[in-house]
């Protein structure tokens, strides 16, 4: 798992969490640039690394991979490699990676909410 600061987590807040722990463990488990949307396209079904990666406008191998790896260790996805010439590997979400979707469809709520009239103008740059 990403570590919250270079030096991860406090032994005290490992022994006794916090409300405020337990809001950054799932910010870090759900950290990275490509893992909202990897999550997202793996709500519909299991899918293979080139699907996943068409789907992410052909991102590159090295990132999806270092990205799938996290979320592989974080228990967020299974991947499973199927015995075959060539190998068929896909990837599908673990009953913890399902327990963030009700989080992404809060996140695109409060986007559809604060966005109405432009005001997400500013937020990008051109």
């Amino acid at each position: 798992m990403a570590k919250i600061c270079p030096k991860g987590f406090r032994p005290e807040d490992l022994e006794n969490p916090t409300p405020i722990f337990h809001l950054l463990y799932t910010q870090t488990v759900m950290d990275g640039r490509w893992k909202l949307m990897i999550l997202d396209f793996l709500s519909g079904g299991a899918q293979r690394f080139n699907q996943i990666q068409k789907h992410l406008d052909n991102l590159s191998q090295g990132s999806l991979t270092k990205q799938l790896k996290e979320m592989d260790a974080d228990g967020l996805i299974i991947k499973t490699i199927h015995p075959e010439v060539p190998p068929h590997v896909d990837y599908r979400l673990t009953e913890k990676g399902r327990d963030l979707l009700p989080i992404l469809e809060m996140m695109v709520a409060y986007g559809e909410k604060h966005t109405k009239g432009g005001s997400y103008k500013s937020h990008i740059k051109t």
